[in-house]
């Protein structure tokens, strides 16, 4: 990443340099660092107000009737784990911040989930199944309403920002489908070459 990051800042130099946009160059990167700070001020507002609204639905319950809701779903797709056990708790509770495009909000949960996971499993030396799968859900998350991608759109004027919302549900409901479906195929064909090499 470090690498990537010089590569792109050296680049820009460069060819500010010889296309003779230097002028715009500096500008910019007096600038934008403005815009930057703005920009996370504003994004923090939104994090901070939907982990409010997730946990004042915690602690009303709603919390409880959506995992009831995603419950058999989660169970399906993880069917090594002990469903009332605590990784699926946490589990539960990062698919629904997810749900509600609260990336930032679900991260902790995550991490508490894989660490319910490794205790769950046996502190395995190498990523089971259920934490590959975990990895997957988090990386090509459903989102009902990405919370933060409509808040980045409202900042910049967008005319109205809440627009992208079908073209969000059906691409993120077709990737997440598929990344499940190449994780268990995955799954199948490491087992079935384990199984070959022990033969």
């Amino acid at each position: 990443m470090n690498f990537l990051i010089f590569f792109m800042l050296f680049s820009s130099f460069i060819y500010a340099i010889f296309s003779g946009n230097m002028a715009e160059l500096s500008n910019a990167a007096l600038t934008e660092c403005t815009s930057a700070v703005t920009l996370c001020i504003t994004l923090c507002g939104t994090i901070c107000f939907w982990s409010g609204i997730m946990n004042v639905a915690q602690k009303s319950g709603i919390a409880n009737k959506l995992s009831k809701i995603v419950s058999p779903l989660l169970r399906l797709l993880f069917p090594k784990i002990n469903p009332n056990g605590n990784a699926m708790s946490f589990i539960v509770m990062n698919f629904i911040s997810n749900l509600l495009g609260l990336g930032n909000a679900s991260t902790p949960l995550g991490i508490k989930a894989m660490n319910e996971l490794k205790k769950e499993e046996g502190n395995p030396q190498k990523a089971t199944f259920s934490m590959i799968m975990l990895t997957v859900m988090n990386t090509a998350s459903i989102q009902l309403f990405p919370s933060t991608i409509v808040a980045v759109r409202a900042k910049y004027g967008s005319a109205s920002p809440a627009d992208i919302l079908p073209c969000v549900w059906i691409v993120s409901v077709f990737v997440f489908a598929v990344c499940v479906l190449c994780t268990f195929i995955f799954e199948s064909v490491t087992k079935r070459r384990d199984k070959a090499e022990l033969q």
